[in-house]
């Protein structure tokens, strides 16, 4: 979503002349529900905030059908919907909200610079990183096939759609292990599809699973494709001991396929300056969002890789907002 810093010295695209700068008192990198919440309280704060969507307006909800756990919904509404409510939100309190991706960062100064494009140049005052995480996926044609149709990269988002039936969990790690306990609580059967002969996860987790009774772990097992009409997934095509003796092809029946090989924060541009964890999660001060620089703050996905929820992220987007109008009141008086 958001373009890997290039750390060697190079120009810029073309000559920065005075066109190509704005100065703004508060930018906002990235949608979803924590930018789009950042903006609501940022621009109530009168702080003209100035948002840059990125390549995925609205964020990893946008790829979503249906979402029935987010409070004020009581039916239940799409992904899309959901998010152009947020951004319409956004917007009627002068949120000026802008197509555009964040491409270089420098904040080794008091005012916090931003590329966009690589052309344009943005000079803030304060900054709200809100440009989320990226689910990793398998790479199989057949991911994007039945995206919305079965496939998943969030158990607790989706989990609820497939009560009483049958679905696989892939991945071998702690999240794994979450995700198929979480399932196992609403699904008839609980697979898991595991490449190797063990769980990579925790002792604890890993027994918990092989304790539950409806989750069956497929050792050794990778996916080959998924198979369905109408575009909704009715199964699992896998190869177990692949490139081993014994391989041989296994068809399962589900309904769900769920991905827990985890997430990458879309964080590159800012690594050399902000301090993160070793997947690239940013830090922020327990209790707030702030990150080891001044006046740049982190909310959503970006930073949160436990809960990972839209409501979640909207909290942190409406704390990023009031840690940017006190960093500036203060900066200011």
């Amino acid at each position: 979503m958001f373009k890997p810093l290039d750390i060697k010295e190079k120009e810029e695209t073309g000559s920065t002349t005075p066109s190509d700068v704005e100065r703004v008192k508060c930018l906002i990198i990235g949608s979803g529900p924590a930018g789009y919440t950042a903006a609501v309280y940022a621009a109530r704060a009168n702080l003209n905030p100035v948002m840059y969507e990125g390549l995925q307006p609205g964020g990893q909800l946008t790829t979503t059908t249906e979402v029935e756990n987010y409070p004020g919904y009581p039916e239940g509404v799409t992904g899309p919907v959901m998010m152009e409510d947020f951004k319409k939100q956004a917007e009627r309190f002068g949120t000026d909200v802008r197509w555009g991706m964040a491409t270089k960062a420098d904040f080794s100064g008091n005012i916090h610079k931003v590329w966009i494009d690589d052309k344009k140049l943005i000079e803030a005052e304060s900054v709200i990183i809100a440009t989320g995480a990226t689910a990793k996926y398998l790479g199989i044609e057949d991911e994007k096939k039945y995206a919305g149709g079965g496939v998943s990269a969030c158990a607790t988002c989706d989990g609820f759609f497939y009560r009483g039936k049958d679905v696989a969990v892939v991945g071998g790690g702690d999240t794994a292990c979450e995700e198929a306990l979480y399932l196992s609580g609403l699904c008839k059967k609980v697979y898991m599809i595991v490449r190797r002969d063990v769980l990579r996860a925790s002792r604890v987790m890993a027994e918990r699973v092989k304790k539950t009774p409806n989750i069956e772990i497929l050792w050794k097992h990778q996916t080959k494709g998924l198979f369905g009409e109408n575009g909704v997934v009715e199964g699992a095509t896998l190869v177990k001991n692949k490139s081993e003796e014994g391989e041989e092809e296994v068809k399962i029946k589900i309904d769900g396929f769920f991905l827990a090989i985890g997430h990458k924060p879309n964080s590159d541009i800012f690594k050399n300056f902000l301090e993160s964890d070793s997947v690239g999660y940013i830090k922020t001060i327990p209790g707030t969002s702030k990150t080891n620089i001044p006046g740049v703050f982190a909310c959503g996905d970006v930073q949160d890789s436990v809960y990972r929820q839209a409501v979640t992220a909207a909290g942190t987007g409406c704390m990023a907002a009031m840690d940017a109008e006190r960093y500036l009141s203060e900066k200011n008086s």
